[in-house]
């Protein structure tokens, strides 16, 4: 049987980030996919995602700061410009379940730069969006846009240029844990390896559950959809920030990004199927939703040109899920409850941290599998 230091199950954004860093600490590694690298099945593909430290809680926004260092030494070490700094606006409306204050409170805790603007000031400074009264607005300057396969497809050239063996199109079965590490199992063969890395999204409890160290996920189609303005100059990403509706329905969008639309979504639509049972059909009842929504806020968004749908795996408190078993250390799990994208290189670096080293330097208490099994509280979008 091979024999590997660690085996990375699951090869989208988080693993595909474990795998380089492990890979350039030459570790032994293997890394696997149950479909061709870049699929569209999961929750890793198409262009532009958010990247922002304006979160609610302390500690995801500690967590980002991170990132934005993980990204920059990605990028220098790729040689590839995967992120644009844009700026970034978070709506809240006052009578909505989340309060300014604690996204304020979060970033002066961290010491991130941020200002608090009426609709007034909103509009002076954007007039592409309409805002009613009684919505609280954070501006935060770092916020911008990732793109997500070219860093995903990045991350797989250098783990391979670094020495890994990523198998694509090689489904994994079952986990073994043994007194000498855990045996993989997968269609095309067993490997043994020191420690595993599940990285497997909405397919992680089929591998988990054999163990009886299932965690809590719910699993739904989502979409976003591609709006063609009449004039797309005024939402170029020097002009037009990323932006996020905070409330009990939640949206987001962006600028212009390679081509003249706009993208936007709406964040857990609550599409309930499983992997199994996705259609790849997007809902109409949910575009028509996402379209009365730009039209009432940003006016001037056209008409939806195409809409591309995805998966989300998320945990009941939207925390994500980062560390060992209980039960089983020599497997850990990296879950990203559907807002991990712009965490990719920390968090595979923590994955990668915890394998070989058994810690990490950054605090990833609140995200343990313990917690994860025992939601209390919740984090938001």
């Amino acid at each position: 049987m091979e024999k590997f230091d660690v085996a990375v199950v699951g090869m989208g954004a988080l693993g595909s980030a474990t795998a380089y860093h492990l890979a350039r600490r030459g570790v032994r590694t293997i890394a696997f996919e149950q479909f061709e690298l870049g699929h569209v099945r999961g929750a890793s593909h198409d262009t532009s995602r958010i990247i922002r430290t304006s979160y609610g809680s302390p500690e995801y926004v500690r967590l980002a700061r991170s990132s934005y260092r993980d990204w920059a030494e990605l990028e220098a070490t790729t040689g590839e410009q995967l992120t644009v700094i844009t700026g970034g606006l978070v709506f809240i409306p006052s009578d909505g379940p989340f309060a300014a204050s604690h996204f304020a409170d979060s970033l002066t805790e961290v010491g991130i730069p941020y200002e608090l603007l009426t609709p007034t000031e909103v509009r002076e400074r954007w007039p592409q969006f309409r805002l009613p009264d009684g919505v609280e607005t954070i501006w935060t300057p770092d916020s911008g846009i990732v793109h997500a396969a070219r860093s995903v497809a990045a991350l797989q050239m250098h783990a391979r240029v670094g020495g890994a063996d990523i198998r694509d199109r090689t489904p994994v079965l079952a986990l073994d844990p043994t007194g000498d590490g855990v045996i993989v199992r997968t269609t095309k063969g067993d490997v043994l390896a020191d420690k595993v890395v599940v990285t497997a999204d909405a397919w992680t409890n089929t591998l988990l559950e054999p163990l009886g160290a299932a965690i809590p996920l719910i699993t739904m189609q989502e979409q976003v959809t591609y709006f063609k303005p009449d004039d797309a100059a005024p939402f170029d990403r020097d002009r037009f920030p990323v932006w996020i509706w905070e409330d009990t329905s939640c949206f987001y969008g962006f600028p212009t990004y390679g081509e003249p639309t706009i993208k936007a979504a709406r964040d857990r639509s609550d599409n309930l199927m499983t992997p199994d049972e996705r259609t790849f059909v997007p809902s109409p009842e949910l575009l028509a939703q996402l379209t009365e929504f730009m039209g009432a806020t940003i006016p001037a968004s056209g008409e939806p040109l195409r809409t591309v749908t995805c998966q989300y795996a998320i945990t009941p408190d939207r925390n994500f899920v980062i560390g060992p078993l209980p039960e089983h250390p020599d497997i850990l799990v990296g879950l990203g409850a559907g807002h991990a994208f712009k965490f990719t290189p920390t968090i595979g670096r923590i994955l990668a941290e915890l394998a070989v080293d058994g810690e990490t330097g950054d605090d990833i208490s609140t995200f343990s599998v313990a917690t994860a099994s025992h939601p209390a509280g919740g984090v938001g979008f």
